[in-house]
Protein backbone atom coordinates (compact mmCIF):
# COMPACT_ATOMS: atom_id res chain seq x y z
CA UNK A 1 0.00 0.00 0.00
CA UNK A 2 3.03 2.13 0.22
CA UNK A 3 2.01 5.80 -1.89
CA UNK A 4 -1.19 5.30 -1.37
CA UNK A 5 -3.67 8.21 -0.22
CA UNK A 6 -6.68 7.52 1.88
CA UNK A 7 -8.86 10.59 2.99
CA UNK A 8 -11.07 9.94 6.61
CA UNK A 9 -13.45 12.96 7.39
CA UNK A 10 -14.60 13.71 10.67
CA UNK A 11 -17.66 17.02 10.66
CA UNK A 12 -16.58 18.98 13.45
CA UNK A 13 -19.80 18.95 16.34
CA UNK A 14 -19.82 17.21 19.09
CA UNK A 15 -16.56 16.68 21.60
CA UNK A 16 -14.39 13.80 20.07
CA UNK A 17 -15.10 10.77 22.71
CA UNK A 18 -12.90 7.48 23.80
CA UNK A 19 -14.07 6.02 20.63
CA UNK A 20 -12.19 8.02 18.17
CA UNK A 21 -9.26 5.85 19.04
CA UNK A 22 -10.54 3.05 16.74
CA UNK A 23 -10.44 5.22 13.81
CA UNK A 24 -6.81 6.58 15.22
CA UNK A 25 -5.54 3.15 15.42
CA UNK A 26 -6.48 2.18 11.77
CA UNK A 27 -4.96 5.65 10.68
CA UNK A 28 -1.71 4.53 12.61
CA UNK A 29 -1.66 1.20 10.52
CA UNK A 30 -1.51 3.23 7.13
CA UNK A 31 0.71 5.62 8.46
CA UNK A 32 3.07 2.51 8.94
CA UNK A 33 2.91 1.12 5.79
CA UNK A 34 4.14 4.28 4.43
CA UNK A 35 0.42 5.65 3.09
CA UNK A 36 -0.47 8.82 2.60
CA UNK A 37 -3.34 10.07 5.46
CA UNK A 38 -5.37 13.38 4.63
CA UNK A 39 -7.66 14.29 7.74
CA UNK A 40 -10.86 16.43 6.85
CA UNK A 41 -12.30 18.37 9.08
CA UNK A 42 -15.88 18.48 7.44
CA UNK A 43 -16.88 21.95 8.73
CA UNK A 44 -19.52 22.67 5.68
CA UNK A 45 -20.56 19.08 6.57
CA UNK A 46 -21.04 20.18 10.20
CA UNK A 47 -23.08 23.42 9.45
CA UNK A 48 -25.31 21.21 6.76
CA UNK A 49 -26.06 19.08 9.41
CA UNK A 50 -29.08 20.81 10.80
CA UNK A 51 -26.99 23.45 11.18
CA UNK A 52 -25.78 22.48 15.03
CA UNK A 53 -23.31 25.14 15.43
CA UNK A 54 -22.57 28.71 13.81
CA UNK A 55 -19.47 29.56 11.93
CA UNK A 56 -17.62 31.10 14.72
CA UNK A 57 -17.87 28.02 16.73
CA UNK A 58 -17.17 25.97 14.13
CA UNK A 59 -13.84 27.48 13.37
CA UNK A 60 -12.76 26.80 17.33
CA UNK A 61 -14.42 23.74 16.58
CA UNK A 62 -12.29 22.59 13.81
CA UNK A 63 -8.92 23.51 16.15
CA UNK A 64 -10.10 21.61 18.83
CA UNK A 65 -10.48 18.71 16.60
CA UNK A 66 -7.26 19.06 14.85
CA UNK A 67 -5.78 18.93 18.48
CA UNK A 68 -7.68 16.14 19.66
CA UNK A 69 -6.68 13.87 16.78
CA UNK A 70 -2.73 14.69 17.06
CA UNK A 71 -2.61 14.10 20.70
CA UNK A 72 -4.48 10.51 20.02
CA UNK A 73 -2.34 9.61 17.65
CA UNK A 74 1.01 10.98 19.64
CA UNK A 75 -0.32 8.73 22.72
CA UNK A 76 -0.53 5.81 20.73
CA UNK A 77 3.23 6.64 18.97
CA UNK A 78 2.30 7.32 15.61
CA UNK A 79 4.14 9.30 13.55
CA UNK A 80 2.63 12.45 11.91
CA UNK A 81 4.94 13.25 9.20
CA UNK A 82 2.81 11.69 6.76
CA UNK A 83 -0.53 13.01 7.85
CA UNK A 84 -2.31 16.47 6.33
CA UNK A 85 -5.23 17.82 7.72
CA UNK A 86 -7.48 19.93 5.53
CA UNK A 87 -11.14 22.01 6.32
CA UNK A 88 -13.68 21.15 3.96
CA UNK A 89 -13.95 25.05 3.29
CA UNK A 90 -10.60 25.34 2.00
CA UNK A 91 -12.04 24.13 -1.44
CA UNK A 92 -15.74 23.37 -0.88
CA UNK A 93 -16.74 27.06 -1.64
CA UNK A 94 -14.43 27.02 -5.52
CA UNK A 95 -16.39 27.75 -8.44
CA UNK A 96 -15.33 24.21 -9.29
CA UNK A 97 -16.74 22.59 -6.24
CA UNK A 98 -20.00 24.20 -6.79
CA UNK A 99 -20.39 23.32 -10.13
CA UNK A 100 -19.67 19.74 -9.64
CA UNK A 101 -22.35 20.15 -6.74
CA UNK A 102 -25.02 21.18 -9.25
CA UNK A 103 -24.02 18.86 -11.80
CA UNK A 104 -24.36 15.93 -8.89
CA UNK A 105 -27.69 17.33 -8.11
CA UNK A 106 -29.17 17.43 -11.66
CA UNK A 107 -28.47 13.00 -11.34
CA UNK A 108 -29.15 12.02 -8.29
CA UNK A 109 -32.83 11.48 -6.71
CA UNK A 110 -34.27 12.85 -3.50
CA UNK A 111 -34.41 8.89 -2.53
CA UNK A 112 -30.99 7.93 -3.01
CA UNK A 113 -29.84 11.11 -1.30
CA UNK A 114 -32.29 10.19 1.81
CA UNK A 115 -31.13 6.52 1.57
CA UNK A 116 -26.91 7.63 1.15
CA UNK A 117 -27.57 9.55 4.72
CA UNK A 118 -29.67 7.75 6.53
CA UNK A 119 -27.11 6.59 9.10
CA UNK A 120 -25.23 9.87 9.22
CA UNK A 121 -28.05 13.16 8.93
CA UNK A 122 -30.47 13.25 11.39
CA UNK A 123 -33.92 12.07 9.53
CA UNK A 124 -37.10 13.66 9.28
CA UNK A 125 -40.09 13.57 7.79
CA UNK A 126 -39.44 16.90 5.74
CA UNK A 127 -35.82 16.94 5.71
CA UNK A 128 -33.74 20.32 4.88
CA UNK A 129 -32.11 20.35 1.20
CA UNK A 130 -28.99 20.94 3.56
CA UNK A 131 -28.87 17.53 4.94
CA UNK A 132 -30.20 15.99 1.38
CA UNK A 133 -26.62 17.64 -0.10
CA UNK A 134 -24.62 15.99 2.45
CA UNK A 135 -23.92 12.33 0.94
CA UNK A 136 -22.88 14.43 -2.48
CA UNK A 137 -20.31 16.46 -1.04
CA UNK A 138 -19.07 13.42 0.97
CA UNK A 139 -18.53 12.39 -2.22
CA UNK A 140 -17.14 14.80 -3.88
CA UNK A 141 -14.53 15.61 -1.39
CA UNK A 142 -12.88 11.97 -3.14
CA UNK A 143 -12.02 13.63 -6.45
CA UNK A 144 -11.05 17.28 -4.69
CA UNK A 145 -8.21 15.35 -2.61
CA UNK A 146 -7.27 13.48 -5.30
CA UNK A 147 -7.23 10.47 -2.74
CA UNK A 148 -7.22 6.52 -3.62
CA UNK A 149 -9.51 5.64 -0.93
CA UNK A 150 -12.00 6.95 1.83
CA UNK A 151 -12.31 5.84 5.45
CA UNK A 152 -14.93 5.90 7.82
CA UNK A 153 -17.14 3.93 10.33
CA UNK A 154 -19.51 1.43 9.22
CA UNK A 155 -22.59 4.41 9.36
CA UNK A 156 -20.85 5.41 6.14
CA UNK A 157 -21.38 2.62 4.08
CA UNK A 158 -24.59 4.01 1.89
CA UNK A 159 -22.63 7.36 1.28
CA UNK A 160 -19.67 4.93 0.04
CA UNK A 161 -21.99 2.93 -2.04
CA UNK A 162 -23.54 6.81 -3.14
CA UNK A 163 -20.16 7.40 -4.01
CA UNK A 164 -19.36 4.42 -5.49
CA UNK A 165 -22.81 4.96 -8.05
CA UNK A 166 -22.30 8.64 -8.67
CA UNK A 167 -18.67 9.57 -9.14
CA UNK A 168 -18.52 7.74 -12.05
CA UNK A 169 -21.43 9.60 -13.91
CA UNK A 170 -19.56 12.99 -13.72
CA UNK A 171 -16.62 11.36 -15.40
CA UNK A 172 -14.79 10.54 -11.95
CA UNK A 173 -12.92 7.32 -11.15
CA UNK A 174 -14.44 4.96 -8.12
CA UNK A 175 -12.46 4.94 -5.04
CA UNK A 176 -12.08 2.31 -2.56
CA UNK A 177 -13.67 2.50 0.72
CA UNK A 178 -12.37 1.13 4.61
CA UNK A 179 -14.84 1.19 7.25
CA UNK A 180 -13.92 0.39 11.33
CA UNK A 181 -16.69 -0.91 13.31
CA UNK A 182 -18.80 1.56 15.68
CA UNK A 183 -17.98 1.39 19.10
CA UNK A 184 -21.22 1.19 21.12
CA UNK A 185 -22.03 3.28 24.14
CA UNK A 186 -21.80 2.49 28.05
CA UNK A 187 -25.38 1.86 27.95
CA UNK A 188 -25.45 -0.78 25.22
CA UNK A 189 -27.11 1.62 22.85
CA UNK A 190 -24.24 3.87 20.31
CA UNK A 191 -22.05 6.00 21.68
CA UNK A 192 -23.40 9.54 21.07
CA UNK A 193 -21.69 13.20 21.83
CA UNK A 194 -25.23 14.12 22.60
CA UNK A 195 -25.51 11.52 25.35
CA UNK A 196 -22.93 12.06 27.97
CA UNK A 197 -23.49 8.93 30.20
CA UNK A 198 -22.46 6.98 27.15
CA UNK A 199 -19.65 8.19 26.23
CA UNK A 200 -16.39 9.07 27.44
CA UNK A 201 -14.54 11.86 26.58
CA UNK A 202 -11.10 12.59 25.56
CA UNK A 203 -10.41 14.77 28.47
CA UNK A 204 -12.64 13.55 31.53
CA UNK A 205 -10.86 13.18 34.16
CA UNK A 206 -9.44 9.93 36.52
CA UNK A 207 -12.53 10.47 38.61
CA UNK A 208 -14.93 11.17 35.89
CA UNK A 209 -13.93 7.51 34.45
CA UNK A 210 -14.74 5.77 37.89
CA UNK A 211 -18.37 7.22 37.92
CA UNK A 212 -19.37 6.89 34.49
CA UNK A 213 -18.04 3.24 34.24
CA UNK A 214 -19.74 3.03 37.68
CA UNK A 215 -22.96 3.17 36.25
CA UNK A 216 -22.37 1.79 32.97
CA UNK A 217 -24.68 -1.08 32.35
CA UNK A 218 -23.12 -4.13 32.69
CA UNK A 219 -25.26 -7.06 33.65
CA UNK A 220 -23.89 -10.81 34.94
CA UNK A 221 -23.08 -13.18 32.08
CA UNK A 222 -25.07 -10.35 29.94
CA UNK A 223 -22.50 -9.76 26.67
CA UNK A 224 -24.82 -8.80 23.54
CA UNK A 225 -25.48 -5.26 25.59
CA UNK A 226 -22.67 -5.09 27.62
CA UNK A 227 -21.05 -1.07 26.59
CA UNK A 228 -18.11 -1.86 29.10
CA UNK A 229 -17.32 -5.30 27.32
CA UNK A 230 -17.57 -3.10 23.97
CA UNK A 231 -15.07 -0.95 25.79
CA UNK A 232 -12.53 -3.47 25.92
CA UNK A 233 -13.34 -5.18 22.58
CA UNK A 234 -12.86 -2.06 20.28
CA UNK A 235 -10.57 0.13 22.42
CA UNK A 236 -8.63 -1.67 24.73
CA UNK A 237 -7.16 -4.76 23.36
CA UNK A 238 -6.63 -3.18 20.00
CA UNK A 239 -5.38 0.00 21.23
CA UNK A 240 -4.12 0.08 24.91
CA UNK A 241 -2.76 -2.75 25.68
CA UNK A 242 0.38 -2.51 23.18
CA UNK A 243 0.90 -6.45 23.20
CA UNK A 244 0.00 -6.96 26.94
CA UNK A 245 -2.22 -9.58 28.56
CA UNK A 246 -5.24 -7.49 30.12
CA UNK A 247 -5.54 -8.15 33.64
CA UNK A 248 -8.55 -8.45 35.62
CA UNK A 249 -7.14 -7.50 39.11
CA UNK A 250 -8.57 -9.63 42.21
CA UNK A 251 -8.12 -10.43 45.69
CA UNK A 252 -6.85 -13.84 46.22
CA UNK A 253 -9.76 -15.01 48.50
CA UNK A 254 -11.71 -14.27 45.16
CA UNK A 255 -9.83 -16.29 43.28
CA UNK A 256 -6.42 -13.90 42.20
CA UNK A 257 -5.80 -12.43 39.25
CA UNK A 258 -6.77 -13.31 35.65
CA UNK A 259 -4.66 -13.01 32.13
CA UNK A 260 -6.29 -12.42 28.85
CA UNK A 261 -4.37 -12.57 25.72
CA UNK A 262 -7.57 -12.54 23.35
CA UNK A 263 -10.98 -10.67 23.86
CA UNK A 264 -13.03 -13.44 23.09
CA UNK A 265 -11.29 -15.73 26.11
CA UNK A 266 -12.59 -12.36 28.37
CA UNK A 267 -15.78 -12.31 26.93
CA UNK A 268 -16.30 -16.23 27.00
CA UNK A 269 -15.47 -15.80 31.34
CA UNK A 270 -17.54 -13.26 31.66
CA UNK A 271 -20.19 -14.70 29.88
CA UNK A 272 -19.46 -17.98 32.12
CA UNK A 273 -19.92 -15.01 35.35
CA UNK A 274 -15.98 -15.71 35.95
CA UNK A 275 -15.64 -12.65 36.05
CA UNK A 276 -18.00 -9.94 38.49
CA UNK A 277 -18.42 -6.91 36.57
CA UNK A 278 -17.19 -4.93 39.38
CA UNK A 279 -13.72 -6.64 38.42
CA UNK A 280 -14.21 -6.27 35.03
CA UNK A 281 -15.05 -2.00 35.26
CA UNK A 282 -11.98 -1.43 37.36
CA UNK A 283 -9.68 -3.14 34.82
CA UNK A 284 -11.36 -1.56 32.00
CA UNK A 285 -10.90 2.12 34.12
CA UNK A 286 -7.21 1.39 34.73
CA UNK A 287 -6.56 1.03 31.07
CA UNK A 288 -8.80 3.75 29.96
CA UNK A 289 -6.72 6.21 32.08
CA UNK A 290 -3.78 4.79 30.72
CA UNK A 291 -4.90 5.83 27.01
CA UNK A 292 -6.23 9.23 28.18
CA UNK A 293 -3.48 10.43 30.29
CA UNK A 294 -1.01 11.39 27.57
CA UNK A 295 -4.12 13.11 25.93
CA UNK A 296 -5.48 15.53 29.18
CA UNK A 297 -1.44 16.06 29.61
CA UNK A 298 -1.64 17.64 26.50
CA UNK A 299 -4.31 19.98 26.91
CA UNK A 300 -2.89 21.11 30.27
CA UNK A 301 -1.85 24.09 28.96
CA UNK A 302 -3.08 27.64 29.32
CA UNK A 303 -3.64 28.20 25.26
CA UNK A 304 -5.85 24.77 25.47
CA UNK A 305 -7.75 25.23 28.47
CA UNK A 306 -9.57 28.32 26.82
CA UNK A 307 -10.27 27.07 23.19
CA UNK A 308 -11.43 24.00 24.74
CA UNK A 309 -13.82 26.43 26.89
CA UNK A 310 -14.99 28.57 23.95
CA UNK A 311 -15.16 25.37 21.64
CA UNK A 312 -17.72 23.97 23.99
CA UNK A 313 -19.45 26.61 26.28
CA UNK A 314 -21.45 25.00 29.15
CA UNK A 315 -25.24 25.12 28.16
CA UNK A 316 -27.34 28.28 28.75
CA UNK A 317 -29.11 28.24 31.72
CA UNK A 318 -33.35 28.54 31.87
CA UNK A 319 -34.76 31.65 32.73
CA UNK A 320 -35.51 31.21 36.61
CA UNK A 321 -39.07 30.70 37.27
CA UNK A 322 -41.35 33.50 38.36
CA UNK A 323 -42.54 36.75 37.33
CA UNK A 324 -41.62 40.29 39.01
CA UNK A 325 -43.48 39.45 41.96
CA UNK A 326 -40.98 36.20 43.10
CA UNK A 327 -41.34 32.39 42.32
CA UNK A 328 -44.98 32.08 42.42
CA UNK A 329 -45.72 32.63 38.45
CA UNK A 330 -44.55 29.24 36.07
CA UNK A 331 -41.43 28.95 34.64
CA UNK A 332 -41.21 30.64 31.06
CA UNK A 333 -39.91 27.46 28.75
CA UNK A 334 -36.76 27.39 27.43
CA UNK A 335 -37.25 27.73 23.62
CA UNK A 336 -40.16 28.18 21.88
CA UNK A 337 -39.37 25.47 19.03
CA UNK A 338 -41.56 22.48 18.88
CA UNK A 339 -38.90 19.92 20.06
CA UNK A 340 -39.31 16.58 22.02
CA UNK A 341 -36.74 17.75 24.35
CA UNK A 342 -39.10 20.19 26.09
CA UNK A 343 -41.22 17.04 26.92
CA UNK A 344 -41.00 15.39 30.17
CA UNK A 345 -41.00 11.95 29.78
CA UNK A 346 -40.32 9.12 32.31
CA UNK A 347 -40.48 5.55 32.94
CA UNK A 348 -43.56 4.49 35.03
CA UNK A 349 -44.34 1.25 36.89
CA UNK A 350 -48.17 0.67 37.72
CA UNK A 351 -48.40 0.06 41.32
CA UNK A 352 -52.04 0.27 41.76
CA UNK A 353 -55.28 0.56 39.15
CA UNK A 354 -59.04 0.41 39.13
CA UNK A 355 -62.37 1.07 37.22
CA UNK A 356 -62.89 4.56 37.02
CA UNK A 357 -65.72 5.12 40.03
CA UNK A 358 -68.13 7.52 37.08
CA UNK A 359 -67.09 5.68 33.35
CA UNK A 360 -66.88 2.15 32.21
CA UNK A 361 -64.28 3.13 29.36
CA UNK A 362 -61.53 4.43 32.18
CA UNK A 363 -58.27 3.26 34.67
CA UNK A 364 -57.63 4.87 37.54
CA UNK A 365 -53.92 4.30 37.70
CA UNK A 366 -51.26 5.06 40.65
CA UNK A 367 -48.19 5.20 38.99
CA UNK A 368 -44.39 5.03 40.87
CA UNK A 369 -42.24 7.59 38.41
CA UNK A 370 -39.23 7.97 40.58
CA UNK A 371 -40.95 10.63 42.68
CA UNK A 372 -41.56 11.12 46.66
CA UNK A 373 -45.65 9.40 45.91
CA UNK A 374 -47.12 7.78 43.07
CA UNK A 375 -48.99 10.11 40.62
CA UNK A 376 -52.77 9.71 39.96
CA UNK A 377 -53.18 9.26 36.21
CA UNK A 378 -56.48 8.19 34.31
CA UNK A 379 -56.49 6.27 31.27
CA UNK A 380 -58.87 5.51 28.68
CA UNK A 381 -57.89 2.05 28.24
CA UNK A 382 -60.52 -0.43 29.63
CA UNK A 383 -61.42 -1.58 26.40
CA UNK A 384 -57.75 -2.56 24.95
CA UNK A 385 -55.86 -4.00 28.38
CA UNK A 386 -57.45 -6.21 30.75
CA UNK A 387 -56.97 -4.91 34.60
CA UNK A 388 -54.57 -7.83 35.02
CA UNK A 389 -52.40 -6.36 32.21
CA UNK A 390 -52.07 -2.95 33.76
CA UNK A 391 -51.24 -3.99 36.79
CA UNK A 392 -47.16 -3.60 37.94
CA UNK A 393 -46.76 -2.62 34.20
CA UNK A 394 -43.91 -0.53 32.93
CA UNK A 395 -45.11 1.86 30.80
CA UNK A 396 -43.96 5.99 29.70
CA UNK A 397 -45.79 8.79 30.76
CA UNK A 398 -45.85 12.31 29.51
CA UNK A 399 -45.32 14.20 33.14
CA UNK A 400 -45.80 17.66 31.82
CA UNK A 401 -49.23 18.07 31.15
CA UNK A 402 -51.30 20.31 33.33
CA UNK A 403 -53.42 18.50 35.40
CA UNK A 404 -56.91 17.76 34.38
CA UNK A 405 -60.14 16.52 35.59
CA UNK A 406 -61.56 13.62 34.10
CA UNK A 407 -64.85 12.89 34.90
CA UNK A 408 -64.12 13.68 38.17
CA UNK A 409 -60.74 12.52 38.88
CA UNK A 410 -57.74 14.42 38.42
CA UNK A 411 -55.20 13.18 35.71
CA UNK A 412 -51.51 14.20 36.10
CA UNK A 413 -50.21 12.73 33.38
CA UNK A 414 -50.63 10.54 30.52
CA UNK A 415 -49.77 7.08 29.58
CA UNK A 416 -48.23 6.98 25.80
CA UNK A 417 -50.06 4.97 24.06
CA UNK A 418 -49.21 3.39 20.15
CA UNK A 419 -52.98 4.21 18.75
CA UNK A 420 -55.00 2.93 15.66
CA UNK A 421 -58.38 4.49 14.34
CA UNK A 422 -59.05 1.73 12.12
CA UNK A 423 -59.45 -1.10 13.03
CA UNK A 424 -59.50 0.24 16.67
CA UNK A 425 -56.34 -0.74 18.23
CA UNK A 426 -54.56 0.63 21.44
CA UNK A 427 -51.56 -0.44 23.49
CA UNK A 428 -49.21 1.35 25.78
CA UNK A 429 -45.30 2.02 24.80
CA UNK A 430 -43.08 -0.73 26.23
CA UNK A 431 -40.17 0.05 27.75
CA UNK A 432 -36.30 -1.55 27.22
CA UNK A 433 -35.45 -4.31 29.71
CA UNK A 434 -33.77 -3.09 32.72
CA UNK A 435 -35.51 0.34 33.27
CA UNK A 436 -36.74 1.93 36.59
CA UNK A 437 -39.18 4.38 37.32
CA UNK A 438 -38.13 7.73 37.33
CA UNK A 439 -35.87 6.74 33.84
CA UNK A 440 -35.52 9.53 31.57
CA UNK A 441 -36.97 8.81 28.30
CA UNK A 442 -35.89 10.91 25.06
CA UNK A 443 -35.70 11.18 21.89
CA UNK A 444 -32.39 10.41 20.09
CA UNK A 445 -30.43 13.37 19.00
CA UNK A 446 -32.66 15.48 21.28
CA UNK A 447 -31.33 14.47 24.89
CA UNK A 448 -30.29 17.79 25.91
CA UNK A 449 -32.54 20.57 27.01
CA UNK A 450 -34.62 21.33 29.76
CA UNK A 451 -38.37 20.18 29.49
CA UNK A 452 -40.69 22.95 29.77
CA UNK A 453 -42.65 22.91 33.77
CA UNK A 454 -45.78 22.62 32.09
CA UNK A 455 -46.69 22.17 28.18
CA UNK A 456 -49.27 25.32 27.73
CA UNK A 457 -52.34 23.90 26.75
CA UNK A 458 -53.36 27.32 25.00
CA UNK A 459 -50.60 26.86 22.63
CA UNK A 460 -51.60 23.35 22.06
CA UNK A 461 -47.41 22.26 22.61
CA UNK A 462 -47.84 18.76 23.03
CA UNK A 463 -50.96 18.55 19.67
CA UNK A 464 -48.33 20.26 17.75
CA UNK A 465 -45.04 17.79 18.54
CA UNK A 466 -46.79 14.76 18.69
CA UNK A 467 -48.34 14.79 15.34
CA UNK A 468 -44.99 13.43 14.54
CA UNK A 469 -44.65 10.79 16.90
CA UNK A 470 -45.50 7.32 15.64
CA UNK A 471 -44.45 3.20 15.69
CA UNK A 472 -42.61 2.63 12.91
CA UNK A 473 -43.65 -0.88 10.78
CA UNK A 474 -40.50 -2.46 12.69
CA UNK A 475 -42.37 -1.84 16.22
CA UNK A 476 -39.82 1.17 17.40
CA UNK A 477 -41.53 4.52 19.10
CA UNK A 478 -39.97 7.37 16.70
CA UNK A 479 -40.62 11.27 16.23
CA UNK A 480 -39.67 12.23 13.19
CA UNK A 481 -37.82 9.01 12.29
CA UNK A 482 -35.55 9.51 15.63
CA UNK A 483 -35.66 6.75 18.04
CA UNK A 484 -37.71 7.10 21.64
CA UNK A 485 -35.20 6.00 23.85
CA UNK A 486 -34.03 5.16 27.43
CA UNK A 487 -30.31 4.72 28.70
CA UNK A 488 -31.92 1.28 28.02
CA UNK A 489 -32.18 1.05 24.60
CA UNK A 490 -35.05 1.77 22.11
CA UNK A 491 -38.94 2.05 23.49
CA UNK A 492 -41.49 -0.15 21.40
CA UNK A 493 -44.67 -1.06 20.60
CA UNK A 494 -44.90 -4.29 18.99
CA UNK A 495 -48.85 -5.18 19.57
CA UNK A 496 -49.40 -1.89 17.07
CA UNK A 497 -47.16 -0.76 14.45
CA UNK A 498 -47.02 1.70 11.56
CA UNK A 499 -49.45 3.89 13.73
CA UNK A 500 -49.26 7.42 15.75
CA UNK A 501 -48.57 7.55 19.35
CA UNK A 502 -50.96 9.65 21.46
Amino acid sequence: MRGHHSICGTATTGKPHIAYFVPMSKISDFLRAGCEVTILFADLHAYLDNMKAPWELLKLRTEYYEHSIKAMLTSIGVPLDKLKFVRGTDYQLSKEYTLDVYRLSSIVTEHDARKAGAEVVKQVSHPLLSGLLYPGLQALDEEYLKVDAQFGGVDQRKIFTYAEKYLPSLGYAKRAHFMNPMVPGLTGAKMSSSEEDSKIDLLDSASSVKKKLKKAFCEPGNTADNGVLSFCKYVIFPVALKGEDFVVERAQENGGNSNYKEFESLEADFGAEKVHPGDLKASVEKYLNRLLEPVRKYFDTPELKKLTAKAYPPPAKAPPSGGKKGGNAAAQPATDELIPSRLNMKVGKIVEVSKHPDSDKLYVEKIDLGEPTPRTIVSGLVDYVPLEGMQDRMVVVLCNLKPAKMRGVESAGMVLCGSREDPKEVEPLAVPEGSQPGDKVFVESYEIGEPDEVLNPKKKVWDKISVDFKVSSEGVAQWQSNQLMTSRGQVTCHGVKNAPIR
